[in-house]
């Protein structure tokens, strides 16, 4: 008797599943694409509520240091969680006092504690002169202001155009509340971009 051979092959391979089924590629591509955008929105949004937020400059009072219309960031992250302390010669964005609605950009010059005084134009806090290299004489005013001490929870502020800025001078102190950023980096127009000081 004769016996039949037979050979047994190997099954055909089956092709590897796409993901998800019977979803084209051409799907899973923009699917991706939509994961890393919406991933990015989330990123730049946190970042823009919590940390830096654009800001654009309106007005002269902080002239030469900042201009009219000028575009720059805040850090709003610092002074919120209280990882930094305002300190003098910062940059700070506020709550104007006498209107909540609006904001101002103005330079520290008195934090709580600090006996301020104005003579002829002439800062002086604590005594002593305040030097201050970034209001050049032209925006040097002679205006006299006589000496308060800066109250606790409250920071005395001018801008760097003397001449044309209404501050602490005209209004008085700023609450350590109405402070929800530092001033930090022109973006611009692109020949100011830099870090602010």
């Amino acid at each position: 008797m004769q016996e039949n051979e037979q050979s047994i092959s190997a099954p055909p391979p089956i092709p590897p599943a796409q993901p998800g089924g019977l979803v084209p590629p051409g799907v899973w591509s923009a699917l991706s694409w939509v994961r890393d955008l919406a991933f990015s929105v989330l990123i730049a949004v946190i970042l823009i509520v919590f940390i830096y937020q654009p800001v654009k400059v309106e007005g002269t009072s902080m002239m030469p240091t900042l201009t009219d219309q000028e575009r720059i960031f805040i850090n709003k992250f610092t002074y919120h969680f209280g990882l930094g302390s305002i300190e003098r010669g910062d940059m700070v964005v506020f709550w104007f006092p006498l209107d909540p609605t609006k904001s101002y950009i103005k330079r520290v010059i008195g934090v709580p504690g600090d006996r301020v005084r104005i003579e002829a134009g002439q800062v002086y806090v604590n005594g002593r002169a305040l030097s201050e290299g970034y209001v050049p004489e032209d925006y040097r005013d002679r205006v006299s202001w006589e000496e308060q001490r800066v109250p606790s929870g409250k920071y005395f502020v001018l801008g760097d155009h003397r001449t044309s800025s209404s501050d602490s001078r005209t209004w008085g102190f700023v609450k350590r509340d109405a402070i929800y950023g530092k001033a930090v980096f022109v973006y611009w127009p692109l020949e100011k971009m830099g870090r602010l000081h």
